[in-house]
């Protein structure tokens, strides 16, 4: 129920009924009556209870006056017209309820004899031409009224029946959500796969015409395991697909199909996103293929570490709230133009370790910028390399000003090069400013080896800065 202001200093409860004048500011609630108007009628009403109860306050000559005014008769002491339902009347004063006559807002009407024309031959000849004239007309009007509810009828009845003219689509511009995936839908895939009583699905898209399909390492995985694995394209049809190599630390995986003239997808700019940028994400969650869902940015390089504990990969993930669900693992999350930014990789839950939720608005995608190096190393190499620092970690620090501590340094490597070595804490890596381990080993393996990357550090006291050249994993 939705609650109604009532005027300032009376609850709606304890408002009397106070008569004509009273009812009328009862009335102003609905009538948008102002409160100094209530104030005045309210007064107004006093003043003329204190005079009917023989109580002269100074105003009951102007209400005599306005008595007598009404009926004629003056020094009457009379109350408003609906006094005898008042409850606060005294019953034993002298008053008489005087009832005003009915007004009439409406114009008066002329007089009956300036209707009717004078007698006479002229009078009675011009009483006949205006009836002939009256009876054309309503005839006329008959008619027309008639074909015209005869045509509106007909049309109507034709636009009701069964398979009649539908109205055009509504024009979709291309930069809307609707148009953005009608041209990117064609690219996306769903892969299945199955082995025995073992099934499952993820999502992927084409990254070129002759057949390569990106998609995560923890999908293509669960479906070579399985042994076939068959890709469905966004027009239904599909055919069986081939592992070309993943990589387990960025979760990224290529797959082939051997079909050419394919639609790839085109690709964006993950550096150059923002938070709260929009964004789609396609896909098929719980194998309900070419869904798709929006949200927005919500934040960037997010470390997130995901898998087994002997078999895991560090993100420096885009965050979005997009929903993401189990099946739209390797589908494309795009920017409002409809480029990839990132691939969906992976989910945070409320769920217990025995079960599984779905989306609670906290996804993540690998930036694209990442996958697709890694993405280019597999089709050429058929593996990828993996960005180092040269350094060994302290996972336990843990300090109220953040930083991550080196506990040793690789010799030869790149942290030592660069001056570096153990006990030194790292407090910012690029423009980022580190809290944790993890962040430093997912920042570093978004750039590819060779990467200079500045570096500053506390060695004691004394802060210092260096520049670090990234190298590939010996390994």
């Amino acid at each position: 129920m939705t609650d109604r202001a009532q005027p300032a200093g009376f609850p709606s409860a304890e408002i009397p009924s106070m008569g004509r004048q009273g009812a009328g500011w009862l009335d102003s609630g609905r009538r948008g009556g102002p409160q100094g108007s209530m104030s005045r009628d309210v007064a107004g009403h006093g003043n003329a209870y204190r005079d009917a109860t023989g109580q002269n306050n100074g105003n009951q000559a102007g209400i005599s006056q306005g008595v007598m005014r009404h009926n004629g008769e003056a020094g009457t002491h009379i109350w408003w017209t609906d006094a005898l339902s008042d409850p606060w009347r005294d019953p034993t004063s002298q008053a008489r309820v005087v009832y005003p006559p009915a007004f009439d807002p409406r114009p008066a009407l002329e007089p009956l004899d300036k209707l009717v024309p004078d007698s006479g031959t002229s009078g009675r000849r011009l009483g006949g031409g205006l009836w002939l004239v009256v009876l054309v007309t309503a005839l006329l009007a008959g008619a027309l009224g008639g074909a015209l509810g005869y045509v509106a009828a007909v049309r109507t009845d034709s636009g009701n029946e069964i398979g009649g003219e539908v109205p055009a689509a509504a024009e979709r511009p291309p930069d809307s959500v609707a148009g953005v995936v009608n041209q990117v839908l064609p690219s996306v895939v769903t892969i299945e796969f199955r082995s025995g009583t073992h099934s499952g699905n993820g999502s992927g898209f084409v990254i070129s015409t002759d057949g390569y399909i990106m998609t995560n390492e923890h999908v293509a995985e669960a479906a070579g395991n399985a042994g076939e694995i068959r890709v469905v394209f966004s027009d239904g049809s599909a055919t069986t697909a081939q592992i070309v190599g993943g990589d387990n630390d960025s979760d990224v995986a290529v797959l082939r199909v051997d079909r050419e003239n394919l639609s790839p997808v085109q690709f964006g700019d993950s550096t150059r996103v923002a938070v709260g940028d929009p964004v789609i994400a396609i896909g098929a969650p719980l194998g309900l293929q070419n869904t798709v869902t929006t949200g927005v940015i919500s934040a960037l390089d997010r470390p997130v570490v995901a898998g087994e504990e002997d078999n895991y990969s560090v993100v420096a993930a885009i965050q979005t709230d997009a929903a993401i669900n189990p099946g739209n693992s390797g589908g494309p999350l795009l920017d409002a133009s409809g480029r990839v930014i990132g691939v969906n990789s992976a989910i945070q839950t409320l769920a217990s370790e025995q079960g599984q939720a779905g989306n609670i608005g906290l996804g993540f995608a690998i930036p694209i910028n990442h996958a697709r190096r890694i993405a280019n190393e597999i089709i050429q190499n058929g593996s990828a390399t993996r960005t180092v620092i040269g350094a060994e970690l302290d996972m336990s620090y843990d300090n109220i000003n953040g930083g991550v501590r080196l506990q040793a340094v690789e010799p030869g490597g790149p942290a030592e090069r660069a001056g570096l070595r153990g006990g030194d804490i790292v407090t910012r890596f690029g423009e980022r400013y580190l809290q944790e381990g993890v962040e430093l080993l997912a920042l570093v393996r978004t750039h590819a080896p060779g990467d200079v990357v500045t570096v500053e550090y506390l060695r004691g006291t004394e802060r210092r800065t260096t520049q670090v050249t990234l190298a590939a994993d010996a390994e």
